[in-house]
């Protein structure tokens, strides 16, 4: 046996009115995963079906079942088994089916073997309707536009990280979309891999058309996150120092064009106003720095990942 097979492997598998793919999923995984230590963890997210009561009579010991006191959400559902995860790898999936688990044993071999932190499904011949292809495609090129990275799929459920990688995401709201961008902002190597997508057995799609326009204000703060996160004064300061100059300058240029008519022109109004404003921008600045500051001493992080070390000879 090799460290791949040896090695606890948990899946996770955030779960919401799925009654009807729980018991197929389980044996589809225990057909693909014969020679491999692993666990199943099912997050059920308040589920208002038989969801979690198909669960509990599949009597598997391998199957692990964290009930969530009321509906929060894929994100949070998904974070909650990632933090009960005890493998060295961990697998995140749907379950819907539409995620293949033969491709876990491919994905694992390529995240051991290569030093990779995080290995992502790319589907190939997708089985989804327009409703849901288009809107992803739209996201998807959203976000490699914006963020200038070369991610095909972030829709992907799929994916294996290693331990350390899955347990340093910090997933809260509707963050799952872009778990692949968060690792990637913490320094993780990232794999893309073709997997196989089926169409879904049984049960709806969670998701519409609606999730475009929530994809664009999430990938704002992701931005936020990834520049200025831990210097915030070089988006504030800078702005407030801007505004203030231009305010600064405007007056002067009408102090130079017209001295006795410079306190009755409302543009004098909109420029004193600019000043105050471009101030207040780098007063806010200077705060999130102190505040910045305080979130890593208060809890004795570093604003640093370091992924290993090694003695050389």
């Amino acid at each position: 046996m090799n460290s791949t097979t040896s090695s606890l492997l948990s899946i996770v598998i955030p779960v919401y009115n799925e009654e009807g793919n729980i018991k197929l999923l389980v044996e589809k995984i225990h057909d693909s995963l014969k020679s491999y230590h692993y666990e199943i963890i099912f997050i059920d997210d308040f589920s208002i079906d038989k969801t979690r009561k198909n669960i509990e009579e599949l009597n598997d010991k391998k199957v692990h079942l964290i009930c969530l006191k009321k509906n929060y959400g894929q994100s949070l559902a998904l974070s909650a088994g990632i933090d009960y995860a005890k493998g060295e790898y961990i697998v995140t999936m749907d379950g819907d089916l539409q995620n293949d688990p033969m491709d876990i044993p491919n994905m694992l071999n390529c995240i051991v073997n290569n030093d990779f932190d995080v290995v992502t499904g790319i589907r190939v011949s997708r089985k989804d309707s327009s409703l849901k292809k288009i809107p992803s495609k739209v996201a998807n090129a959203l976000i490699k536009h914006v963020t200038k990275i070369d991610i095909k799929d972030n829709g992907c459920a799929l994916k294996v990280f290693t331990k350390n990688t899955a347990k340093d995401l910090k997933l809260y709201g509707e963050m799952h979309r872009f778990v692949l961008l968060l690792a990637h902002f913490e320094g993780a190597q990232i794999k893309q891999i073709p997997v196989k997508h089926h169409a879904r057995n049984s049960g709806n799609s969670k998701y519409g058309l609606s999730r475009t326009f929530k994809v664009i204000s999430d990938v704002l703060l992701l931005l936020f996150i990834q520049k200025f996160f831990r210097r915030p004064i070089h988006l504030f300061g800078i702005t407030g120092v801007i505004m203030s100059l231009t305010g600064v300058f405007s007056i002067f240029i009408r102090l130079l064009l017209n001295w006795n008519g410079v306190t009755n022109n409302f543009g004098f109004i909109y420029e004193v106003i600019l000043i105050f404003i471009g101030i207040q921008f780098f007063t806010i600045g200077i705060v999130l720095e102190l505040l910045m500051r305080t979130y890593y001493e208060s809890q004795t992080k570093k604003p640093y990942k370091i992924k290993n070390i090694k003695v050389t000879q």
